[in-house]
């Protein structure tokens, strides 16, 4: 209790390391999860571009083929019936669909004519548009049987993945910022320190509770046994307002009859005993309690 300052600082350092120790067993708990869903979770969203792209010939009863994954980052999109489209159609759903999933916004799109391989049409997506290549996409597919196949670039499937763990680690460095900035400034280092012996350091003086008396250089000064449990009750919270309910209950409850104004008469004489030192103060909030400011 009389390192309220250094002892707040500590716990901070330890709720920090606790904290950060459990965010990253999460995230490489959620990455391993992510690694796995990805390819389900790719699959979904390309069926979604199946439909949407069904849509636009008005085609709702043509069956959107299973999706197939020839690797973690390469998948085609097939139809049971030929079908006609734009390619700005394909570009737009395809990201739509893309960005609703939170997918990677790196990747190559390729349309394959499934009769015999032959690209009929292919572009390229980067959140950087010097990098993103649509050509030609105003001229519409003729009617054939496609296959629609996605490549993520670069394995930037992994990227999409990471970049979720690095944005929580940005909030949880700006969470223990705030968190010890407020407990910084709510935190007022005390004059209060255990000496060697069976005194305490009160700023200037020496407080021996056991014989009743502060000592300030040579000078003595003598304090009466409720003085000197009050003075011991407010050294335990230093700084921290003590509410008079409190301190009546723990100087009074076993001590004889309790007077009104019987505190606040021992409080004053105490504060004119601590006015020695101008940086130790009794401060009163009205009506609530009492606060040793030192």
């Amino acid at each position: 209790m009389f390192f309220t300052y250094n002892m707040s600082k500590k716990n901070i350092y330890i709720y920090s390391a606790l904290i950060i120790i459990l965010f990253f067993g999460w995230f490489f708990t959620k990455v391993s999860v992510l690694k796995e869903d990805f390819p389900e979770h790719t699959k979904v969203a390309l069926r979604s571009v199946g439909h949407d792209l069904l849509l636009t010939n008005n085609d709702s009863m043509t069956v959107v083929l299973p999706i197939k994954a020839n690797s973690k980052y390469k998948y085609q999109l097939s139809f049971e019936n030929e079908l006609s489209f734009l390619p700005n159609d394909l570009v737009a759903i395809v990201k739509e669909n893309f960005e609703k999933a939170e997918l990677p916004v790196h990747y190559r799109t390729s349309v394959l004519q499934k009769s015999d391989g032959e690209v009929a049409y292919s572009y390229e997506m980067s959140d950087n548009e010097e990098n993103t290549i649509i050509p030609c996409s105003g001229r519409r597919l003729t009617s054939n049987n496609y296959i629609i196949e996605v490549f993520f670039k670069n394995n930037t499937a992994k990227d999409y993945l990471y970049k979720q763990g690095f944005l929580y680690m940005l909030l949880l460095v700006l969470f223990l910022f705030l968190f010890q900035l407020m407990n910084s400034k709510k935190a007022v280092p005390s004059k209060i320190k255990r000496a060697e012996g069976k005194y305490l350091e009160i700023g200037s003086f020496k407080f021996y509770p056991e014989q009743n008396k502060l000592v300030k250089a040579a000078q003595e000064i003598g304090l009466s046994k409720k003085e000197c449990e009050l003075l011991s009750i407010f050294i335990e919270k230093p700084n921290e307002i003590i509410k008079r309910d409190e301190l009546i209950k723990r100087v009074w409850e076993d001590n004889g009859v309790f007077v009104g104004r019987s505190l606040d008469t021992f409080i004053s004489k105490l504060r004119k005993k601590l006015s020695e030192d101008t940086s130790i103060k009794l401060t009163n909030l009205h009506g609530v309690g009492y606060k040793l400011e030192c």
